[in-house]
């Protein structure tokens, strides 16, 4: 296509949020700084956002340049003040990463521009694709299954592809001024992980033993573990995963750091605790997605094939995301027992919170941890006392 515009105008529509006009015309500066030409977008769509920031789809409307037809670009909110992370930053610098990677290698859509000034980044536009969401929220119990092997793996080999990509990573950060960027679990998870046992005994009456509580901040380890870091997009919900010919393809790296992988194979094992379309799974499908991540990550750790080794670790990984989760979700003694979220289709709070104990119990049993099972065991039992002993139902296309 020719150029016929500068890159200062564009085709706005006039009763879109002002924040998506202005996000367009933002991603037409950058873009045409980037190539050196001007490039004219038009056609915005508002794709929403995560509440700091704006995301639009946009069509290429005019370029001298081989540009794909439509793009995604993603605006951000300045950080807070004082904080120790930026997601835009963040984002940024996942992007930039995997970009650099053979094709084969990259999980993720290209970044095809991105700005510190104008905080915000041009990426590839997967189109209509499903999520994982879509397939587990759907009605084919084989679809799926295949979609969450498949995101498994996937998640092991994007895993065993960074392993040694720290040191690129920190120092593509520093170059947009963040010298050391920080896992957003970091603070917040020892926090939620200090602060349980209060909130346990006001909103369950349940007592936290000296013991149980040492146990679960030794979990918290994994946050800075050296053993077994890569690189983690830290919000791993279905509905940031999408499914493609091409394969998996991981979004959202507001929250891209480097991490024990074990936590993230501990997001597996609950299964997905931070997000709204948490529900159960099938007898042995947990098993199965940890087995196809292990035979991608154990390529590169290959003690993780050992089960000394593997199984104490998702147990830590385990204990540290229900804590968490908990800390995040049970209801303070006034609060109403509400959905997860109160935009989409969720599992009421408690009865995602007693599935998550329960099966803490178990496995803690199984790994002869008594005193973290006793404990689970009598958080459930509260909950079931305060709230109605119900259970979790599993994700629709498995009912």
């Amino acid at each position: 296509m020719g150029v016929d515009a500068a890159a200062g105008s564009s085709d706005v529509v006039e009763d879109i949020r002002p924040e998506v006009s202005e996000t367009m015309i933002a991603a037409q500066l950058v873009l045409s700084h980037r190539f050196g030409a001007a490039v004219r977008l038009a056609a915005p769509e508002d794709l929403g956002g995560s509440g700091t920031s704006t995301v639009i789809r946009v069509r290429v409307a005019a370029t001298p340049f081989s540009l794909p037809r439509t793009l995604v670009v993603k605006r951000y909110a300045p950080p807070e003040p004082g904080s120790l992370t930026d997601a835009f930053v963040q984002e940024a610098v996942s992007y930039q990463l995997f970009t650099a990677l053979a094709v084969e290698e990259r999980m993720c859509p290209e970044m095809f521009a991105h700005d510190g000034h104008e905080r915000l980044v041009v990426l590839e536009d997967l189109g209509r694709s499903p999520t994982l969401a879509d397939k587990l929220l759907g009605n084919d119990a084989r679809v799926a299954e295949r979609a969450l092997l498949s995101w498994a793996r996937s998640l092991g080999r994007l895993h065993a592809s960074t392993a040694s990509r720290e040191a690129d990573f920190d120092a593509l950060s520093r170059r947009l001024g963040r010298p050391k960027m920080t896992d957003p679990l970091a603070a917040q998870g020892r926090k939620a992980l200090t602060e349980l046992p209060d909130l346990l005994r006001a909103g369950l009456g349940v007592s936290t033993p000296q013991a149980v509580h040492e146990r679960a901040m030794f979990a918290a380890r994994l946050v800075d573990s050296p053993r077994h870091r890569a690189f983690s997009p830290s919000d791993a919900c279905p509905d940031n995963n999408v499914i493609t010919s091409k394969g998996v393809r991981f979004l959202d790296f507001e929250g891209g750091c480097w991490r024990d992988v074990l936590l993230d194979a501990g997001y597996l094992r609950v299964p997905f605790p931070s997000c709204w379309c948490s529900f159960a799974l099938p007898a042995g499908m947990i098993e199965a997605m940890v087995a196809a991540w292990r035979s991608e990550a154990s390529s590169v750790w290959p003690d993780l094939d050992d089960d000394a080794v593997l199984l104490p670790g998702l147990l830590d990984a385990q204990v540290f995301w229900v804590w968490l989760s908990t800390w995040w979700f049970l209801p303070a003694p006034e609060e109403e027992d509400l959905p997860i979220s109160d935009e989409l289709r969720s599992p009421r709070r408690s009865v995602a919170l007693r599935s998550r104990w329960q099966q803490l119990a178990a496995d803690a049993e199984n790994a002869g941890e008594a005193a973290l099972a006793e404990h689970a065991h009598a958080v459930v039992e509260a909950l079931d006392r305060r709230f109605g002993a119900t259970d979790l139902a599993r994700y629709p296309a498995f009912r």
